[in-house]
């Protein structure tokens, strides 16, 4: 059978308190709604059905670039009632999946479980749960076989009792579940139709019901408030942390790490306390990244030290480079192999050489810098006019001296010197000094103003 997914999105979200609609908040970086379209095209279907309604121009904006089938829910009638709109879309000989945008941990291979169990008939994913407050609980009848599911709000005493819970993800063979929902009925304590009432209905046409269950109620939670989403946010955490770990990533503490986007490690890496990693971040071998330090879609070469609080944002790192402490690495930024950025340094569109260093309080943007070339502090190249930015090339083995202002266009050349204090705005030639400030002169007889006296 050909698979079709059908991903529930159309909530308010009421209780998130929030002008973004529900399933656009973010886990580790990604919608909510992007994780489950993740696990939804993972599993290779036919076509995704995004049932959507609240800030519906929103919600479609934000995944413009994705293939799927777009169905407004104009009327939030229940889930029943929001599977029943994708349906015309979907051909009776294929098999459906019911997914739920507000629920991310959902793995493709517990979808997969799932699939199986209902090819023939009905299936439903469970989970035991301490506290069932608020989900349909799951009765079985003598033999153990779900006879129905009776939603939180409907239940009686001894229903409410039962700790097996509905997760609300469903299987069926399309051209049975939509017989299925054509026979919902609104007639409960909410006035909507329940997709959960299938089950009921399965029974009463004699097919199979079956249920999976998992033990992982990570997969199956839900984001109903912006406590639920922070829980959900930590226990994500958990599970990278404890991967990186099991990859051979030393964690100083796994319970203080944000990865929000794909981090990928080399062997024998350190990471530091309340490092915070987002979109592509590529770590080498032995890379040591120190305390509070933010890496956003960057590249880091094998022996890549970053110590505490630093930046680095679209930059390319070659081998055993040492950034830092508190350096910021803009985007566009190249470090070659064994180059020192130090402490308060900021580069932004710049190519640095290998062995060159700039170590202190330094701006270095829009630049091509040579191998082997030693930048003091207070350097900055003025890149920009007002109106267009500029380049400065510095050449191998150029030394710059403290507190000098490059100003773009220049080239500095090889093996020059350019004596601290100055203001090059003119090429400085290979092999020489180049002086460019004004003459000391001291004034003797020269008085301090002093303050008039109070009257």
């Amino acid at each position: 059978m050909s698979l079709h997914i059908v991903i529930l999105a159309a909530g308010a979200g009421t209780r998130m308190k929030s002008a973004r609609p529900k399933v656009l908040h973010p886990i580790a970086g990604e919608p909510l709604l992007g994780h489950v379209l993740n696990t939804a095209m993972a599993l290779q279907p036919e076509r995704v059905h995004i049932v959507y309604g609240h800030e519906a121009d929103q919600v479609r904006a934000h995944f413009a670039h994705a293939d799927v089938n777009w169905v407004l829910q104009q009327q939030r009638l229940g889930t029943g009632h929001a599977v029943a709109q994708a349906m015309p879309s979907i051909p009776a000989e294929g098999q459906v999946l019911v997914l739920y945008g507000d629920v991310p941990g959902l793995q493709a291979a517990t979808a997969q479980t799932l699939l199986q169990e209902g090819s023939e008939g009905l299936a439903v994913l469970t989970v035991h749960l301490d506290d069932p407050t608020g989900y349909g609980r799951i009765i079985r009848d003598e033999s153990d076989a779900v006879r129905a599911i009776v939603e939180h709000k409907d239940a009686n005493s001894a229903e409410l009792l039962v700790q097996e819970v509905n997760t609300g993800f469903m299987a069926a063979p399309a051209g049975l579940l939509r017989g299925w929902l054509d026979r919902l009925s609104c007639d409960n304590a909410q006035g909507e139709y329940y997709l959960t009432d299938c089950v009921a209905l399965a029974r009463a046409d004699g097919a199979k019901v079956g249920a999976v269950v998992t033990d992982d109620p990570m997969q199956v939670q839900g984001v109903n408030d912006r406590q639920q989403l922070a829980a959900l946010e930590r226990s994500w955490q958990g599970r990278i942390a404890q991967q990186l770990m099991r990859e051979g990533t030393t964690l100083i503490d796994p319970a203080r790490i944000d990865v929000r986007g794909q981090l990928g490690v080399g062997v024998d890496c350190v990471i530091d306390v309340n490092c915070v990693f987002e979109g592509r971040v590529e770590l080498g071998d032995g890379v040591h990244i120190g305390p509070n330090c933010v890496l956003r879609n960057c590249r880091l070469g094998n022996g890549v030290q970053v110590q505490a609080f630093s930046h680095i944002d679209g930059a390319e790192i070659g081998v055993d480079c040492t950034v830092g402490p508190y350096a910021r690495l803009r985007p566009g930024t190249q470090l070659g192999n064994q180059v020192r950025v130090g402490n308060f340094v900021e580069t932004k569109q710049a190519i640095v050489g290998d062995g060159s260093k700039i170590n202190h309080l330094s701006y270095v943007g829009d630049a091509q810098v040579g191998r082997g070339v030693n930048i003091g502090a207070g350097t900055i190249t003025c890149n920009y006019d007002g109106a267009n930015k500029h380049l400065t090339r510095i050449e191998d083995h150029a030394f710059i001296g403290s507190n000098t202002a490059l100003v773009a266009p220049v080239c500095v050349g090889r093996g020059a010197t350019v004596a601290a204090g100055s203001t090059i705005t003119k090429d400085a030639p290979e092999q020489a000094l180049t002086v460019a400030r004004t003459k000391q002169r001291s004034i003797t007889a020269w008085v301090r103003p002093q303050k008039k006296p109070k009257s």
